[in-house]
């Protein structure tokens, strides 16, 4: 099987009127791939950063979202290849592609094990996915306005506050989350090569991550001014508490009876580039894995039940999205675009791409050494 051809296989059969893609459907896609579990501690990450820094850091990270997708989009091109792991290794031989194969395993996988944490604590299409979404947001906004009509709004804090408590260092730790929130760029290819023409990708995925970003900032926003200080890593938890009125409470169900439906609608979509990259990483010589039902059925269900068991031994969401977006996730998303611009392979690089590549694979290293370092001290100092 070639390096593209799990990966190239079709999440569902074609028919035989297709359709050509249009842009509105990348950008429900894109947006889909982007909105996941992420969400759920996108408002934990303002009573660590504070308002103004937390919003900072979204715009920062959407932007090197869009110049790393940009990057690999241009280095596909000029290649021959189809899949993010090809273009490693085109650039660095089979290591790079392993590397990749590996960090898609890890970063979706990981994902996957959050979306049943989340959905445990409850006791179709892409455009569905989003609109739950945006119901999320929207019933999360109307929750915060009346609250802050009726007086029982908490005040944010816009910027950080240190004390004995939260150092400088901690800081950091936000970082990681926000970077798995908008790690999307398994499924740049899938959905990018439905086009003729790559500009129309690059439309989409800006569309995107504007979306995205709106989605995050008005979910963090509103959650803080729901919860304040007492806000959990998984603001699904805060909806559990007694609201004091039946009406509240209709709210708080709707809330998360609407964030679950998204993530059973999310949850095939990262299963989808988890099983492509294992079985083309494992299973190369085999045939294509959508002919193989035997194959595509032990694969599923083992990752179904190593998912649901490690979901139910993990406690926090807020340290497994710190160790993706400090590792697996900050690979994907910067370090391996980066380093594919230093090495160009196709001499497409110019100046100004070396110079960004370069400062994106340092504040990627730095910002997730620290995080992880920060972590480990805390954690070390706990149990003393």
């Amino acid at each position: 099987m070639s390096p593209a051809a799990g990966l190239q296989a079709p999440l569902l059969p074609s028919s035989k009127m297709e359709k050509r893609p249009s842009v509105s459907g990348a950008v429900f896609n894109v947006a889909t791939s982007i909105i996941g579990a992420g969400i759920m501690s996108i408002p934990a990450t303002f009573k660590v950063l504070g308002v103004i820094p937390a919003f900072v850091l979204i715009v920062i990270i959407a932007c090197l979202t869009d110049i790393s997708v940009d990057i690999l989009m241009r280095y596909t091109h000029a290649g021959e290849t189809s899949t993010y792991a090809g273009v490693m290794r085109e650039s660095f031989g089979r290591a790079g592609s392993v590397a990749v194969q590996l960090c898609v395993m890890i970063t979706n996988l990981g994902c996957l094990i959050i979306f049943l944490i989340i959905i445990g604590s409850l006791r179709f299409s892409s455009a569905i996915s989003v609109l739950l979404a945006v119901i999320f947001v929207a019933i999360c906004s109307v929750m915060a306005i009346y609250a802050v009509w009726e007086g029982k709004s908490k005040t944010p804090k816009l910027l950080p506050q240190l004390d004995n408590h939260v150092s400088f260092f901690d800081l950091f730790t936000a970082v990681p989350v926000i970077v798995t929130a908008f790690t999307f760029h398994f499924n740049v290819h899938p959905i990018g090569f439905e086009f003729d023409k790559p500009s129309d990708m690059i439309t989409a995925v800006r569309i995107s991550l504007a979306l995205c970003a709106a989605i995050y900032f008005s979910v963090g926003l509103f959650g803080y001014l729901l919860f304040g200080e007492s806000i959990m890593s998984d603001i699904l938890i805060n909806f559990d508490q007694s609201s004091g009125s039946a009406i509240s409470s209709l709210l708080n169900d709707l809330v998360r009876l609407s964030y679950a439906l998204h993530l059973m609608l999310v949850f095939p979509m990262l299963n989808f580039s988890l099983r492509a990259n294992i079985d083309e990483l494992l299973f190369s010589q085999k045939p294509l894995l959508a002919k193989d039902t035997k194959r595509f059925l032990s694969i599923t269900l083992v990752l179904l039940v190593f998912s649901y068991t490690a979901a139910i031994t993990i406690p926090d969401i807020w340290y497994f999205f710190q160790f993706l977006g400090s590792t697996s996730a900050v690979c994907l998303a910067f370090i391996f675009p980066g380093v594919i611009v230093l090495r160009d392979v196709h001499g497409i690089s110019t100046t100004r791409d070396r110079i960004i590549a370069t400062v994106m694979i340092v504040l990627a290293v730095v910002t997730s050494t620290i995080a992880i370092s920060t972590n480990i001290y805390s954690s070390i100092r706990n149990k003393s």
